[in-house]
């Protein structure tokens, strides 16, 4: 057996059998951020036989302060085809299999069903609960890992009988519920301890050793360095999943209407008279923002919308586009008259698309 998983082969317990069993194992890792970056990184070396990495996403600078496996020249390239690359020279004897494109309802089967565990390093509720329900209908088990500001939350589901997400969580929160990873913030080295515990937790099912989370919500304040667990009781009712839904989207009291960033551009190009609501944190405001920004942090919308008129198209804008989205809902629950869109993908979607056109640094 390689030389190279010597050292994990002297521990009591462990041994030739369970490596063998990693060296056999299949692992689907959701997401290829702050939380999937540790998870492939650990399984990587030591030994999964083959990883699937999921994920659309592209490298953004403002990744980079907790996802340590990629660097600033990497920016604007999608973060499974990186991870590959790099994994590959960390361990070439573990097959790695990127799938640059997001789970959905209509591949998460199709993508699981080819793996032995799932491990969901997700950060939205549509993914955990098309990750959930798909790993009950497949009879796969998978490994949870959440993360907010300081803290962090990691479990096993759907292993032996044990409870599944839902048993956790028995129904999606509403949008105005969720808090958002963007405006909360995460301390960069969170992402790295969250994502350790679950790959200590995949190892731990895919070998036998030691005693899972399964039935357990670990729960971790890194903070003051205190954690705890909480029992779960599995819920049969939650096993009778007997089809994917056809969208997991989270509910929404208002339909908002998304603009491109090309089309954004074209309304710059134009001249076009419009109100450009820039959403993000001051911080985030400063490092870039477009020309006729006006800065309005979500909190403040939260606490009081702002009074506006009809007579111009309103565009919100944040990072990624969820925080524009609750604003622009805001905005019409304040006013149905207004004439109000998201800016699709926010300022990352703009700089992919159109580089530095228009940003009032450039």
């Amino acid at each position: 057996m390689d030389n190279r998983y010597s050292r994990q082969l002297q521990l009591p317990g462990f041994g030739p059998e369970a490596q063998q069993k990693l060296l056999d194992a299949r692992v689907l890792v959701v997401g290829a951020g702050g939380l999937g970056v540790p998870v492939l990184q650990y399984l990587t070396g030591m030994g999964v036989g083959k990883i699937g990495m999921v994920d659309g996403d592209r490298i953004s600078l403002s990744n980079l302060h907790r996802q340590v496996l990629y660097s600033t020249q990497e920016v604007g390239q999608l973060k499974v085809e990186v991870a590959a690359q790099k994994l590959a020279l960390l361990n070439p004897t573990v097959q790695l299999q990127p799938y640059p494109t997001h789970l959905t309802p209509q591949n998460a089967l199709e993508l699981i069903s080819n793996y032995d565990l799932v491990i969901d390093a997700t950060d939205t509720f549509e993914a955990r609960y098309l990750i959930n329900d798909a790993c009950v209908l497949l009879k796969k088990p998978f490994v949870y890992g959440a993360l907010h500001q300081f803290e962090g939350q990691v479990s096993v589901f759907n292993h032996q009988n044990g409870p599944t997400y839902r048993c956790l969580y028995p129904t999606p929160p509403s949008a105005q519920e969720i808090p958002d990873c963007n405006t909360a913030g995460v301390l960069g080295v969170v992402p790295g301890l969250v994502g350790g515990q679950q790959a200590l937790e995949a190892v731990k099912v895919l070998t036998g050793i030691g005693q899972t989370l399964s039935g357990q919500l670990l729960m971790l304040d890194f903070l003051n360095q205190t954690q705890y667990k909480i029992k779960l009781k599995p819920n049969p009712l939650n096993q009778q999943i007997t089809s994917l839904q056809s969208s997991y989207a989270v509910a929404s009291c208002q339909t908002v209407a998304e603009i491109s960033a090309e089309e954004l551009l074209s309304w710059f190009d134009q001249k076009k008279d419009f109100l450009l609501l820039d959403v993000r944190q001051p911080q985030e405001f400063e490092l870039a923002h477009l020309q006729k920004a006006l800065l309005k942090p979500l909190p403040e919308f939260e606490r009081q919308a702002p009074t506006l008129t009809a007579e111009l198209p309103i565009v919100t804008m944040c990072q990624k586009g969820s925080r524009s989205r609750k604003a622009a809902e805001l905005l019409l629950a304040h006013s149905s008259a207004l004439e109000v869109f998201s800016l699709s993908g926010g300022m990352d979607e703009w700089l992919q698309t159109n580089g530095t056109q228009r940003l009032a640094s450039a």
